[in-house]
């Protein structure tokens, strides 16, 4: 007999899914996502914190962010993140922080 999935278990798979998928796409800037879809990789670890801490456990940022960025967060930062230009910072200034 087939086990059947929970809503929970495909949550899981698709989160698991848009962290592959961001893996997959380094070149996708932080600044990029935030002004076209309000997060970002950091955004994801705060959730995944704030997640922990509902459910009782105890999760420290850097160690989401390591699961997000799948290494430390200043190894990804130093081999991949660009510096943002003019316009992105204008852009991401005139919208509200939805961290």
């Amino acid at each position: 007999m087939t086990k059947m999935a929970t809503p929970e278990s495909l949550e899981a798979a698709v989160f698991r899914r848009l962290i592959d998928h961001l893996d997959e796409h380094k070149e996708v800037q932080n600044i990029e996502l935030m002004n076209l879809a309000g997060f970002c990789r950091n955004c994801l670890a705060k959730w995944y914190v704030a997640a922990a801490e509902e459910a009782g456990e105890e999760l420290d940022y850097e160690s989401a962010r390591e699961r997000v960025y799948g290494m430390p967060y200043a190894e990804w930062k130093e081999k991949y993140q660009l510096e943002a230009t003019p316009e992105q910072l204008a852009k991401r200034a005139q919208q509200p922080d939805h961290h």
